[in-house]
């Protein structure tokens, strides 16, 4: 378990010396003030943001001739070339109404993405880490977004009736193989990565670019940060699971390593299930990012992690009989990305190579091995054109080379795919109040030996100065799962279309969004002549495939938040709507998935007392009871579980001392005790039933954070 301890990194600030000052005031035409405009220096990574009457102070090391930019939402973007050094006078500057991001999101509706040149995002990493209940972990912390479901016994996003490996994860554009750590039965498993990594999150619901792919579901959105400042820090964590040590050498190179032993942990709390080996684990990561020239930087990024476990698992054939699976695993993970901007700003090229291999040693009783072995190298290069009239016109290509491997007992399956795919989109602005969003993708896929074409489309119309209503359409295409492809490698793609209707209104710190969506599924993978169902999620398929299976998925999704009316607090709830149903894989009858809820609520208030620097956070969390297998039930998938509930609670301290900090925190997770339950396993011959629960009803968690930095 990753501590709070991160929210320390992300509420403190730098100072910097030897710089120059640059001030102004950025107003409209018509003099009015406009506050948190963007302001930075074309081509680097120094900026600020206008404050509350539009003035802003952007200090920098630059010297001679640099162009400033400064850009707001609903506002034509203005430049002007200064020479540093000398043009420290106060700089007035008025942005003319312009047809470009609407009411501070995107044109495309489905993506919980906000801000000027999409660097902005509707949870920034201080939102991950101070959600009450997410145990700073990027994944736990999305489900409070509508769309998503609660699923407590397996990890990924599941969104919008999708299972969770319709969700891909992407770094600086770049999928992630393995973003959560290898899955045991029945208990979820955490991501990765840490939150501080990145600028925030854009998280789709559906309807995403053309510039992704594989995914029938949705796309996660992560951007690496940018060289910030110079300086160093040292910190050091410890909870009762974790020790880390982290160093970050002026501002582009940081190194940490975390040590993990859940043993301490469970000693303290009383778990369900039962441990030969608590989860240990070391992991090690190196991260660069370094400004090659005036208008080129570079950024590397490579993780390890070592982890060892020992679960007893009970056999379901007899009460209290339990056998042990071990598993060891062995992740190594890097993504690098180049990006370039010439032509005075009209081109920029960003190029990006990434490596992951993942290796999961398992044995079971009798000392059976299952093991799993996967590799990916990608390559990726877009080149973006920017044209006048904020149009925006890009084209790039991406290669995979994938190797799978799955040993099973005596027997051995292996698939290599060569995955290629090029894209182009155009976004254009069709006057003050209307903008498109044009795109396609082509996909190949060796292993399969067939290809694809995706195209996409997305049209964005203000209504009144803070309001915007969006309607997104397209073909999203996915390769089947690997359990299939061992066996069947004439499978056709599986294919999903997305129709979305959106209305977002920002405007003060307040945010309320409504979607209306409809996705249909074909081409999905289904088990024929099989004899009734098998609900074990880890079984092997042996049965004759084929692209037959379909389904569907609609439904309403709400979300408002307000940032305004209470001072230093924050506040949003989201609730969905959801009705799917499929037949496929060896699904018997057109039924609703396991882990989709028909309505999902979520609750969340944070605030903050500055004077004491304490920081105070509680989450509410309400899934109605979802589908389960029930032996001979007269009706397939026709039981419901209880519905789902959980109160979190977390508060932290932070005492500074110069530029250093002390962070003190803790978090109780389901404060309320409630007996949920995820579902049911039987015995072979269905007379016994066994519910698979949380691994504790009640979750405390205590630690400390301490940061040095000159």
């Amino acid at each position: 378990m990753k501590a709070l301890f991160l929210s320390a990194a992300l509420l403190s600030a730098t100072l910097a010396h030897a710089q120059t000052p640059l001030r102004g005031l950025i107003t409209d035409k018509n003099g009015q003030a406009i506050p948190g405009a963007n302001v930075y220096l074309k081509g680097n990574f120094e900026g600020t943001s206008t404050d509350s009457v539009g003035r802003f102070v952007l200090r920098t090391k630059l010297t001679g001739a640099h162009t400033l930019v400064v850009s707001s939402v609903g506002y034509a973007s203005q430049e002007r070339v200064l020479r540093l050094g000398a043009d420290t006078t106060l700089l007035r500057m008025a942005l003319p109404e312009a047809a470009n991001v609407l009411g501070g999101v995107t044109i495309s509706a489905g993506l919980f993405e906000a801000g000027d040149e999409k660097r902005m995002t509707a949870l920034k990493p201080l939102d991950i880490v101070t959600t009450a209940g997410g145990g700073a972990d990027i994944t736990s912390v999305l489900q409070n977004l509508p769309g998503t479901a609660r699923v407590g016994e397996q990890e990924g996003l599941f969104v919008r009736g999708g299972a969770a490996s319709e969700t891909n994860t992407l770094i600086d554009g770049m999928i992630v193989q393995n973003p959560f750590y290898s899955s045991i039965p029945d208990v979820a498993q955490r991501g990765r990565f840490e939150p501080s990594m990145f600028k925030g999150t854009a998280f789709s619901t559906g309807g995403y670019s053309a510039q992704y792919g594989q995914a029938l579901s949705s796309v996660l959105l992560l951007d690496t940060q940018d060289k910030e400042n110079d300086a160093n820090k040292l910190t050091f964590d410890a909870n009762p699971a974790n020790l880390a040590l982290g160093y970050t050498h002026r501002g582009s190179i940081t190194g940490r390593v975390s040590y993990t032993n859940m043993q301490p942990y469970f000693t303290l709390l009383n778990q369900t299930r039962s441990w030969a080996k608590a989860p240990e684990g070391l992991d090690a990561s190196l991260t660069v990012k370094e400004k090659l020239s005036t208008h080129g930087s570079l950024k590397l990024y490579a993780t390890t992690s070592h982890s060892n476990s020992t679960i007893n698992l009970p056999t379901y054939e007899r009460p209290e009989e339990i056998y042990p699976l071990r598993l060891r695993n062995r992740n190594y993970f890097t993504t690098n990305s180049y990006q370039h901007q010439f032509g005075e700003g009209k081109w920029e090229l960003k190029a990006g190579f990434s490596y992951s291999h993942n290796y999961d040693y398992i044995n079971v009783a009798a000392n059976k091995s299952l093991d799993r072995y996967d590799r990916r190298l990608q390559y990726r290069t877009v080149l973006t054109r920017f044209l006048r009239g904020n149009h925006t016109l890009l084209a790039g290509a991406e290669v995979h080379q994938i190797q799978l491997t799955n040993e099973l007992i005596s027997a051995k399956y292996t698939l290599q795919d060569s995955y290629r795919a090029a894209f182009a989109e155009g976004e254009f602005h069709l006057g003050l109040r209307v903008a498109a969003r044009v795109g396609v993708r082509a996909e190949q896929a060796t292993v399969l030996g067939r290809a694809n074409a995706a195209p996409r489309v997305s049209v964005a119309y203000q209504v009144g100065a803070h309001g915007q209503v969006s309607v997104a359409a397209g073909q999203f295409y996915q390769t089947p799962d690997k359990s299939y492809i061992y066996r069947n490698q004439q499978l056709n793609f599986e294919k999903a279309g997305h129709f979305m209707l959106n209305y977002q209104f920002m405007h003060n710190d307040r945010t309320f969004r409504a979607e209306t969506y409809y996705k249909q599924y074909a081409q999905l993978v289904r088990e024929k002549g099989l004899i009734g169902f098998d609900p074990d999620p880890y079984r092997l398929v042996t049965a004759a495939t084929d692209n037959s299976g379909h389904g569907y998925a609609r439904g309403l999704d709400l979300f408002f938040r307000d940032q305004k009316s209470i001072k230093h607090g924050d506040f949003w709830v989201s609730y969905s709507l959801l009705d799917t149903k499929r037949l496929a894989g060896n699904f018997v009858a057109l039924a609703t998935p396991t882990y989709a809820s028909k309505h999902n609520l979520s609750v969340v208030y944070k605030h903050f007392v500055p004077k004491l620097g304490v920081s105070a956070s509680g989450t509410y969390r309400f899934a109605s009871g979802r589908t389960y297998y029930a032996y001979e039930a007269p009706e397939f998938l026709g039981d419901q579980l209880r519905a789902y509930s959980n109160l979190s609670l977390s508060l932290s301290k932070v005492v500074f001392v110069k530029r250093s900090y002390v962070v003190v925190y803790t978090s109780l997770d389901n404060a309320l005790g409630t007996r949920n339950v995820y579902g049911y396993r039987y015995s072979p011959d269905g007379k016994l039933r066994y519910p698979v629960q949380p691994q504790t009803y009640r979750t405390v968690f205590a630690g400390i954070s301490l940061n040095l930095s000159k």
